[in-house]
């Protein structure tokens, strides 16, 4: 005898879901991490990725984003994944279009491949940042939990207002500090 959720969640498992995959660092190398947005065929999300790898280069940060989609998809039983990633050089890579020269990325080129191949399906495409902004924002999430920065509340992010002035080009506050990495925007008074 069959049982009717198993059969209705192998059978959702065999559609194609979609992984936004990005990774970053701060400095090149630098403390880096990765982060992966992953919905499936109807654009419900399925799963957020995002892990802090220390102190890598960026490109070492995008190959471990789209391993982690990869080995996602192969332990939950998926068995086709379309990636989608901003960095052109991951992808003319894994489509063959670039060589992989780096042996720092030798090594996960070769495991992507191999996870590839484990899969019914794959597809990648390269897109523009702005159509990967989850998986950007999972990727600085993992670098700031990396770097021991906390994270904000959408509420605490808003942007905050301090007094100070211009003096030689600085910018010197009248109260309160800044911590390092915050960008500001600096408005004249009226």
């Amino acid at each position: 005898m069959t049982d009717a959720g198993n059969l209705f969640s192998s059978s959702e498992k065999s559609g194609w879901i979609t992984a936004f995959c990005d990774g970053g660092s701060r400095g090149n190398p630098g403390p880096a991490g990765y982060g992966v947005y992953i919905q499936d065929e109807n654009g419900a999300k399925i799963a957020d990725l995002s892990e802090f790898l220390g102190k890598k280069t960026n490109n070492f940060a995008e190959y471990s984003g789209l391993l982690a989609a990869l080995d996602y998809a192969l332990s939950h039983g998926h068995t086709h994944l379309k990636a989608i990633a901003d960095s052109e050089l991951l992808v003319k890579q894994i489509k063959g279009q670039y060589r992989v020269n780096s042996p720092e990325l030798r090594p996960l080129y070769e495991e992507a491949r191999r996870r590839i191949a484990q899969l019914e399906g794959f597809q990648i495409q390269h897109v523009l940042r702005e159509k990967n902004r989850r998986a950007d924002q999972l990727a600085n999430e993992a670098m700031d939990r990396g770097m021991g920065r906390s994270q904000q509340s959408p509420v605490a992010a808003r942007p905050q207002t301090l007094r100070g002035f211009v003096k030689g080009g600085v910018v010197h506050l009248l109260e309160g500090e800044l911590p390092d990495g915050v960008f500001v925007k600096v408005v004249r008074e009226s």
